[in-house]
This record gives C-alpha cells, sequence and structure tokens, in this order.
C-alpha cells in the first residue's frame, strides 16, 4: 500500500485503521459476508461512520463511497440509492453505484447522479456482455469502474479487458504471505499489456471486506479481496500507476 501499487477497502463492520498514505474505497456492508446484511447498520449510522471515516483519513485519499444498495435488486438499488447519492458527493467524494442485473432496463441507471459505476450483481451477470458494455459506457461517459469479487488472475484479467479503474475481494485474506507475490505479479503483468483504453492499463487492487460470496459454498482462494467472508482488516486497493481519483470512487 506504501508503494501505491494497493488501496484499502473499508466497511461500517470493520473498524480498523486504514494505513498512513493509503488510498483508500468505502463499501456499505449492505450485503455482508453472510448474504443477508446482518452488517448492515442502517441508513443513518451507515452515513455517519462514512461521515467519521472522511473527517478522519481525508477526502482525498477516498476513492469513492457506495451508496446503500440492494444487492440482486436493480429497482430497489435505485430506490435505496437515490437519497443519498448527492450527499456521499457533498463529502467530497465520488460516489459509487451498484449495477445490479437487470439495471440496463430504461430510467435504472441515474448516470448523471454518480461518479464510479460498480460493477455488483450475480457472477455471471458482473462477467458477462451487458456489464461489459455498461462498463465501456460508464467510461466513455467520463466516469470510474469498479468491480467487486475479483479473487483470480482470469477475473481480474476480465476487469481490466472491460476498463475498470479498480477491483477488490478477499484473496488476500486467505493466506497473505503466499497470495501477495501473486497479486502483485498479476498487477505487473496486466500493467504492461495494451489496453483498450489507454496505452497500458492494470486495475487497482482493493483488498478487505468480502462483500457477495458465493451462495452455498464457502470463500474460495481464487477471488479477489473485498468480497466474500468477513474481513476484520483494511481491504486492499489496486490502483493504476496514475490514481483513479474520478472514480473514487471506483
Amino acid at each position: 500500500m506504501s508503494a501505491g501499487l494497493m488501496g484499502c477497502m473499508t466497511t461500517p463492520a470493520q473498524g480498523s485503521r486504514i494505513p498512513d498514505g493509503a488510498l483508500y474505497a468505502c463499501d456499505n456492508s449492505k450485503f455482508g459476508s453472510d448474504g443477508k446484511g446482518r452488517y448492515w447498520p442502517g441508513t443513518d449510522a451507515w452515513f455517519a461512520w462514512l461521515n467519521r471515516t472522511v473527517e478522519r483519513y481525508g477526502p482525498d485519499r477516498c476513492l469513492w463511497a457506495l451508496a446503500p444498495d440492494q444487492p440482486f435488486d436493480a429497482a430497489g438499488t435505485l430506490t435505496e440509492s437515490l437519497p443519498w447519492l448527492a450527499r456521499i458527493r457533498e463529502l467530497g467524494i465520488p460516489a459509487a453505484y451498484a449495477a445490479q442485473d437487470g439495471c440496463d432496463a430504461p430510467g435504472l441507471l441515474p448516470w448523471d447522479a454518480f461518479d464510479v459505476l460498480f460493477l455488483a450483481g450475480s457472477t455471471e451477470w458482473k462477467l458477462g456482455p451487458i456489464a461489459e458494455h455498461l462498463a465501456r459506457e460508464a467510461k466513455a461517459r467520463g466516469k470510474s469502474v469498479h468491480m467487486g469479487r475479483v479473487n483470480s488472475r482470469t477475473r481480474l484479467g476480465i476487469a481490466e479487458w472491460f476498463g475498470c479503474d479498480t477491483a477488490d475481494g478477499t484473496y488476500l485474506a486467505y493466506g497473505p504471505d503466499k497470495n501477495l507475490p501473486k497479486l502483485l505479479r498479476w498487477l505487473d503483468e496486466l500493467d504492461g499489456r495494451p489496453s483498450l483504453f489507454s496505452g497500458t492499463q492494470a486495475s487497482s487492487y482493493l483488498d478487505g471486506t468480502p462483500r457477495t460470496p458465493s451462495r452455498g459454498s464457502n470463500p474460495r482462494p481464487d477471488a479477489l479481496p473485498g468480497q466474500g467472508a468477513a474481513s476484520h482488516g483494511p481491504v486492499p486497493v489496486t490502483p493504476r500507476k496514475s490514481p483513479p481519483h474520478a472514480n473514487r470512487r471506483p
């Protein structure tokens, strides 16, 4: 993190200290490690936590904050998020919006109200053609893109191909000494590869709290930090060599 290769993703459930100088992003715990939102504290407590976090660590280091969403429910996410996107921006940080399955239907993506498109939803949808199209549209609109639950070299490559600025997962939580060198190697490989959007691009990696684990299965070591099982430490975020501040969020 001190080298600027990774960042930190934090949530209301963590209470961890963000390392000095590290970039950070704020997830909302709306899904949680149990898939039932057990760690969601409610809107008032969440926004109070977000205020404290930004005051403590500063808005300049914050990549984005994710508005409250309704996992796997595009219409429900629109209802949950709309009242909060402007309030997040008022804190001086980018507002992120969770794209869910079906959000490509007319009127379900409030493009002008958010700064970062957070690719959430089911794994199949998030890695599919609609999510790819929305990611490219977000980039064309000058917005940043983040992908959650990225825990393998293959998935990190997909995030890079979509044009994502950041990605998160729980990969480091399951064996950091062994997995950190692997993750850094993946990022180095992507950083040296031609990208569709700029000469070279490697997604930043946010390590931290698992957000959306696979249903009915234990978190797998091929998932990137940031989504999955509950984590009690900061989440590594991996920014590109020129940090995507407009993205932050994502």
